[in-house]
């Protein structure tokens, strides 16, 4: 798009230049001034009575290449501004279906992490039953969270106290609306697998792994130097939310034998001698992160999130290998909307069939298994 208006411009120059026609104001060129040069260079033709020619052994005039040239932009232009209204605010989206958006998909036959059209689809599941699904054009599962709840609630008339979920759909947004919604939160944090190895833990250039003085706001790292605090920054999520993060500097870094253990980072520019440990980090963010990870490795933390994985995920292993549905016949999200409901009501009469053939139309939740 931009190098289109770049070449509409060059054009109009031209045209002033051949033609004596000016549009150009303040060396900015607008759509209303190339609408303006468009009819223009008609009148010019009309004037002059050129009659375009084509084919071969016809030598065209400048004012017909000049107006061919434009026509051609102009077409490109509109072709352009509708792909930019289809696409919305994605990233890309399927010739064969516009809705679709383009995702690596876990099966990947080639195995080279080609892209698919595909749509990302949420379930929310109570009792082993689908009791809201959602369909999205988001490729990543953190900003289907919010959306999914509220339409859910408003559906429903009702919403769930907690709100369970893996770590694809940790963010400060979704702890926010979580409390602020007066529900509680129970998802495991994204760096919660990693934080257990030996590797994550003797890292000393990692936050989690550096003393934190809450009432003076510091930090001290492996070297007793202390980071303070240097100013606040706020950040703007692709959603609109904004979150402050606090950035701290260490205070002195020369001559630190940890430095090179403690400073991560070997694309700078600048040498590592030269360098001074510096971070940035959201308080709210980390007071979120730490409460909710003290919920999940309770009792109850555990066992719902044993259950989301046996019931949540077990609600999509069921629909595409009991049922064998791979992949969505219908095009356009409302189509394929409508696809995943008739799939959730299959599920949940298969589901109700078992659980009364199994006497467990009583329980809600399975159990923990515990080790002798």
């Amino acid at each position: 798009m931009e190098k289109l208006l770049i070449k509409i411009a060059d054009l109009a120059k031209d045209c002033e230049t051949l033609y004596g026609i000016k549009v150009i104001y303040k060396n900015a060129v607008q759509m209303n001034h190339v609408k303006k040069l468009r009819k223009k260079l008609y009148a010019l033709k009309k004037s002059e009575g050129i009659e375009f020619v084509h084919g071969c052994g016809k030598r065209k005039t400048s004012l017909q290449r000049s107006i061919e040239t434009l026509e051609e932009y102009l077409s490109k232009f509109k072709e352009y501004t509708k792909k930019v209204y289809t696409f919305g605010n994605r990233n890309s989206y399927s010739k064969t279906d516009a809705d679709a958006t383009f995702m690596r998909m876990k099966e990947d036959a080639m195995k080279n992490g080609q892209l698919k059209p595909a749509y990302n689809l949420q379930h929310g599941v109570d009792s082993e039953y689908i009791t809201w699904l959602t369909i999205g054009p988001q490729p990543t599962d953190t900003t289907t969270l919010i959306p999914f709840l509220k339409i859910m609630e408003e559906r429903l008339n009702f919403k769930y106290l907690k709100i369970v979920a893996d770590a694809g759909y940790e963010s400060e947004e979704n702890y926010s609306f979580i409390e602020e919604n007066n529900q509680i939160a129970f998802i495991k944090p994204s760096n919660y697998e990693i934080s257990k190895t030996r590797k994550y833990k003797n890292d000393i250039g990692k936050l989690d792994n550096m003393n934190y003085i809450e009432q003076e706001d510091f930090y001290t790292c492996l070297n007793n130097k202390k980071l303070k605090a240097d100013g606040v920054k706020v950040t703007k999520s692709k959603t609109g939310y904004k979150s402050e993060k606090t950035v701290y500097i260490c205070e002195d870094c020369c001559n630190c034998s940890y430095k090179s253990s403690c400073i991560k980072g070997n694309n700078s520019k600048t040498p590592l001698e030269q360098r001074t440990k510096k971070f940035e980090t959201s308080k709210k963010f980390n007071r979120q992160r730490k409460e909710d990870l003290e919920r999940i490795i309770t009792e109850e933390g555990c066992l719902l999130r044993v259950n989301r994985s046996i019931q949540a995920e077990g609600s999509f292993a069921q629909i595409k290998q009991d049922m064998n549905f791979r992949r969505f016949m219908c095009r356009g999200q409302k189509n394929v909307l409508a696809e995943s409901i008739l799939l959730a009501i299959a599920h949940n009469i298969n589901k109700l069939h078992n659980k009364i053939q199994d006497n467990r139309t009583g329980k809600h939740l399975f159990e923990l298994k515990k080790t002798a």
